[in-house]
């Protein structure tokens, strides 16, 4: 039997205004974003490796 695994629990930004502004959410396993105005909405999901290469290329300048 597999087990149940729990929804993620999501973050919004702590700068976020009060009536929920122009941010996104990150989920707590720190694999997906969904736009805060939207919940229900797509979520933009990523692998391990492929977050650990976006900031590689962020700290190198690689992305401008």
């Amino acid at each position: 039997m597999t087990p149940a695994l729990e929804p993620p629990r999501w973050s919004k930004s702590s700068r976020s205004n009060a009536n929920g502004g122009d941010c996104v959410e990150v989920a707590n396993t720190l694999d997906a974003l969904r736009d805060s105005k939207n919940p229900d909405g797509p979520v933009l999901t990523w692998t391990p490796a492929a977050l650990a290469a976006f900031f590689a290329d962020v700290r190198s300048g690689r992305l401008g």
